[in-house]
């Protein structure tokens, strides 16, 4: 596609849309977990596998999904991914019990450890230039419209219909996806002539799925670190010592996106541990059904939108890294806020107002994270920066959500663990803030915006 384009034809409505779609199913089964408890009789240490099957899989695949399209070519790999998603999708959907449901979660979060990094990837490949930067600004945004439209529809769902239809309808969606994939999107030209780095591969999967399982296991999760930590170590040294990676380790020769990584794990781990546990307030404190509770989420997802909508012209303007300062220290003052006036002054008072501000501080943010994420990165390695990418989201989503809990577990009242909670939630926010100022700060140094 020529830079001077201004139009972005079909291939970006496919690549959101199909990024959408796992987006949604990461935040939707938060307002369906109650449901399928219910329906498929499971106790409590069951029902957490049902979330962690899918978050150890989606987590551990990751690099690897990213670097297959650098290898065989990413349209081939979106195909695929698409298929194993829509197909996994369908079986969770039919479900009838336990064994059934964690395997097909795990399965899912293959498909979307595939998917996800080659959406980003897929995009860096078909638009150049300014019209580049308005398609990562829209990738950005669905990052987030995505996980709390997930908690609104959700709760619409599984109140209206079952928790199930929240999958089944993944299935149309990824076929339709595919049959215009096929029809529309190019594969990339830069494909590597080498194998994949097979070594790098299984001590990648090996080192990040016991590193998700170590935050959200049930049992030996001391072990599980261990392990982690080995295959870890060994995993850099061979990517060190290995002539073509699955992660080059000159992604992280630049500071400026080093520091963006840092700002996206921390901001994830904020906003996904505030879902998670907003969800849990607003029924146990306050009595809302599913229903509700997903509608309580409106305040979050309309601002929201409206914040995404400024992104281009605000980055323009002031800059992407002052952006992020900007967005950062938003969602901070909103979960502070939220502390400030506490729970127990209502839903309309201590919920929504804070929620305005989280939501339109999120719209801002995830747009130039993207966009820092993978700057000054080359075609050869677009899908491993892209798997890094989708990788500290995924690890910021699961160790906010299990430190909030964890730090947590020992206040038993609810008001008063939701007041503990958001002020963990803030430090973490704060911390993503402290990141976006060393990207501003280098950003100056640098003499760039």
């Amino acid at each position: 596609m020529s830079q001077n384009q201004k139009k972005f034809g079909i291939v970006l409505p496919i690549i959101l849309l199909s990024y959408f779609m796992i987006l949604l199913d990461n935040s939707i089964i938060f307002t369906s977990l109650v449901r399928i408890a219910s329906d498929l009789h499971l106790d409590a240490q069951t029902l957490a596998w049902v979330s962690s099957a899918y978050t150890l899989t989606f987590g551990g695949f990751q690099l690897f999904g990213g670097r297959l399209g650098d290898v065989y070519g990413r349209k081939r790999v979106f195909l695929i991914g698409l298929l194993l998603f829509s197909f996994g999708s369908l079986m969770v959907g039919l479900s009838t019990n336990a064994a059934m449901i964690i395997a097909m979660r795990a399965f899912q979060g293959i498909g979307s450890a595939i998917l996800a990094p080659t959406t980003l990837a897929l995009l860096l490949d078909n638009y150049q230039g300014t019209i580049r930067s308005r398609a990562i600004a829209a990738y950005g945004t669905t990052a987030g419209i995505g996980a709390s439209f997930g908690m609104v529809f959700g709760g619409i769902i599984t109140s209206t219909f079952s928790w199930r239809y929240g999958f089944f309808l993944n299935v149309p969606v990824g076929l339709l996806m595919f049959v215009l994939t096929i029809r529309y999107v190019a594969d990339n030209q830069n494909k590597s002539a080498t194998r994949l780095d097979i070594v790098g591969t299984i001590l990648s999967v090996l080192g990040l799925s016991a590193l998700v399982y170590s935050i959200d296991g049930t049992s030996h999760q001391l072990l599980a670190l261990v392990v982690a930590v080995i295959a870890l170590g060994l995993f850099i040294y061979a990517e060190y010592v290995i002539k073509n990676p699955i992660m080059p380790l000159r992604l992280f020769a630049d500071r400026q996106r080093n520091s963006a990584y840092i700002a996206r794990f921390f901001f994830i781990g904020a906003a996904f541990a505030y879902y998670f546990v907003t969800t849990q307030a607003l029924q146990h404190i306050y009595g809302f059904t599913p229903l509700l509770t997903g509608l309580a989420f409106l305040p979050v997802t309309i601002p929201q939108f409206v914040g995404a909508l400024q992104v281009s012209r605000l980055s323009s303007k002031i800059g992407t890294a002052r952006l992020i300062v900007l967005a950062d220290l938003l969602v901070t003052l909103s979960f502070l806020a939220t502390v400030v006036l506490g729970i127990d002054r209502g839903y309309w008072i201590a919920i929504v107002i804070p929620m305005i501000i989280f939501g339109y501080g999120q719209g801002l943010v995830l747009s130039p994270l993207t966009m820092e994420g993978v700057a000054n990165t080359d075609p050869e390695i677009a899908g491993a920066a892209s798997g890094v990418v989708n990788t500290v989201h995924q690890f910021g989503q699961s160790v906010g959500v299990s430190a909030v809990i964890a730090l947590t577990s020992s206040v038993h009242d609810f008001s008063a663990s939701y007041h503990a909670q958001l002020l963990i939630i803030a430090t973490i926010a704060g911390l993503s803030l402290m990141a976006a100022l060393v990207l501003l700060a280098d950003r100056n140094r640098q003499g760039t915006r």
